[in-house]
């Protein structure tokens, strides 16, 4: 019997997911369906599965995977301002996301604290802190895997959205370990938990430097780079027991040194492979296989308890709603506040704490498990429901072009409305009478110092573009743009010096002068005439699209179900340019330059550039 239940719990982690892609069942999360499927074979449904040792064992390294996993995927750039800059938000008023995440997950708190006390004074739950913890947990996982469905990730709904999921993650583990600590007894150790902080910062000072030598000489049959990321894991659980902290937060810490070990594309999918691959399924169907609905049912307290951590579930996420609803569109800042009531990947590690803390019974970590499950199903279907995709959020970069000149006016014009969104500033009101009427989005700025470059919103896009006549302006502006931490700046010169040249080279600023392109073009008409033909065609484009799509790795050219509909011409791949042959394999980060029909070429770089 016990052979058979391993048997059938890796089977059903292998056909979940193939019939939901069968059935199209795209708004339930894979881990739902996993633990609903694991209800349907466990101890509630047909007792076909049973709980093991062997089962045990690799749903407890498949938590302790999930918790790397999710520690992996705080993205820390986000929390530097710099790098989280304001933006215009769908109401048309200026958006911090994290400011505005902030203040809604200060929200959570105070509303899942008040929630928890209400559970308490109604006698369903005791334990005002732990329900506290798990009202105020995000899923982040589901929330990432949404957005990216939407492709608004790097939208300002979508970073607000995600840095409130960040904060729903982070905290909660942090007050589950004080609150592990002591109701564990532990709470005169707690301090020592700073050691497991140490140990992490220790780790990963140790290791950054020789992880690049390992991404170096590491080979099909090492494999040093997943070798080093299960170390990390394993230390930080050990010390983390140690200590009195919990095994999980140890594996969290441990996902967020490799993460800001800067792991490749490739060593992060092998990671991911690993967890959710086999480990993480056999953890979520072990879930709804421990869950006893029977005892659940039999105990009116903790059924009465059920419906009613549901709605407080969606109650918790509220101050979400009203905090967007002042940026947002209103139908989509429900949809958001919906999407973060999503708790399930942390919920399960909490109750597992807890029933090891005895600090709930059985039937009531059943009923809270079931409200997650519930609650999970709902959220991204309401939110799918509701959220409406703005002109601005399909946008992909926004561009700023300092500069309303005969040379600019018709770029703006030519640029592709579907990936660009420009703007245009000029301090010339010769030229601003000239091209106001002939462009959409062109402001007047009285003069080109920081504070009014900054005020009108120049560097609030994704490119900067310095084209004035003057070369001092689009010197000083490109400057001034890289240090506000625009990611591409381009500057506009018809005289370059070998020191600005090597000064803009050192800081990552482009230069455009006419006079070498114009002597390119006429070697590429005179070489390369079909060349010439592909870059002035009014009816093909030429693309340069950088490969995040991890569903098009791995996979040679010849394969890809559009490879006839396009040319590529080149592959970057770090520093070196490859010549792609039908067999070429695309690996994660590759630059594609190809050319096709503007329809085609469209849906060709929307497909590769999806996160």
């Amino acid at each position: 019997m016990a052979q058979l239940s391993l048997f059938l719990v890796v089977l059903l982690a292998l056909v979940i997911p193939i019939f939901m892609a069968r059935f199209q069942i795209s708004n339930v999360p894979t881990a739902v369906a996993e633990i609903i499927v694991g209800i349907v074979m466990g101890s509630s449904g047909f007792n076909l599965i049973t709980s093991m040792y062997d089962l045990t064992f690799l749903s407890n390294l498949g938590v302790i995977l999930l918790m790397f996993l999710s520690g992996m995927e705080i993205d820390f750039d986000l929390l530097q301002r710099k790098n989280n800059p304001k933006g215009k938000s769908q109401a048309g008023k200026t958006v911090d996301p994290l400011k505005t995440a902030i203040t809604a997950f200060i929200g959570i708190v105070v509303m899942a604290f008040v929630l928890a006390y209400i559970l308490r004074l109604t006698g369903l739950f005791s334990e005002v802190m732990l329900a506290a913890i798990i009202l105020m947990t995000v899923a982040l996982g589901v929330v990432i895997a949404t957005l990216k469905e939407k492709n608004i990730l790097g939208r300002p709904i979508g970073q607000t959205i995600l840095l409130t999921a960040v904060l729903g993650e982070v905290i909660p583990l942090l007050l589950l370990m004080i609150y592990a600590s002591v109701n564990g007894g532990n709470a005169e150790q707690l301090w020592l938990i700073i050691l497991l902080f140490a140990a992490a910062i220790f780790l990963l000072r140790r290791f950054k430097q020789p992880y690049l030598w390992f991404a170096k000489i590491t080979k099909a049959t090492t494999q040093l780079d997943i070798r080093l990321a299960f170390f990390l894991i394993f230390a930080l659980v050990t010390v983390a027991e140690r200590v009195g902290a919990e095994n999980i937060l140890g594996a969290f810490l441990a996902g967020m040194v490799m993460k800001l070990l800067e792991p490749s594309e490739a060593t992060k999918d092998k990671l991911t492979s690993i967890g959710y691959g086999f480990f993480i399924p056999i953890f979520f169907i072990m879930t709804g296989v421990r869950l006893n609905l029977r005892s659940l049912f039999a105990h009116p307290s903790s059924l009465m308890l059920l419906p009613v951590l549901v709605i407080f579930l969606f109650i918790a996420k509220a101050p979400v709603v009203l905090t967007y609803m002042r940026y947002f569109q209103k139908k989509n800042a429900f949809a958001g506040g919906f999407l973060t009531a999503t708790t399930i990947t942390i919920v399960l590690p909490t109750l597992q704490v807890a029933r090891k803390l005895h600090a709930i019974t059985s039937t009531q970590s059943d009923a809270f498990i079931l409200a997650a499950v519930i609650v999970c199903i709902l959220s991204p279907i309401v939110f799918n429901s509701n959220f409406v995709l703005l002109p601005e959020d399909k946008i992909k970069e926004k561009v700023a072009i300092v500069g309303a000149n005969a040379v600019t006016v018709p770029v703006a014009h030519d640029l592709h409305a579907n990936w660009y969104s420009v703007k245009m500033f000029t301090d010339k009101k010769n030229q601003y009478k000239t091209y106001d009427s002939r462009v959409e989005n062109l402001t007047f700025l009285p003069n080109l110092d920081e504070e009014t470059l900054e005020k009108g919103g120049v560097f609030d896009g994704d490119i900067v573009v310095a084209a004035n006549r003057a070369d001092e302006d689009n010197i000083k502006i490109a400057r001034m743009a890289k240090e506000k931490g625009v990611n591409r700046v381009i500057a506009r010169l018809s005289e370059v010096d070998s020191k600005t040249l090597t000064e803009f080279n050192e800081k990552g600023i482009e230069v455009f002068n006419s006079t070498n392109v114009h002597a390119a073009l006429m070697r590429a008409m005179i070489e390369s005439p079909t060349v010439y033909r592909i870059m002035t065609d009014t009816k093909n484009i030429l693309y340069s699209v950088k490969v995040k799509n991890t569903h098009y790795t791995g996979r040679q050219l010849m394969d890809l179900e559009f490879i006839d509909q396009i040319t590529v011409s080149r592959i970057k791949r770090g520093d070196e340019w490859l010549i792609p042959r039908g067999a070429t394999e695309i690996e994660p980060e590759d630059i594609l330059v190809f050319s096709g029909e503007f329809k085609v070429a469209d849906r060709v770089r929307d497909l590769l550039s999806k996160e």
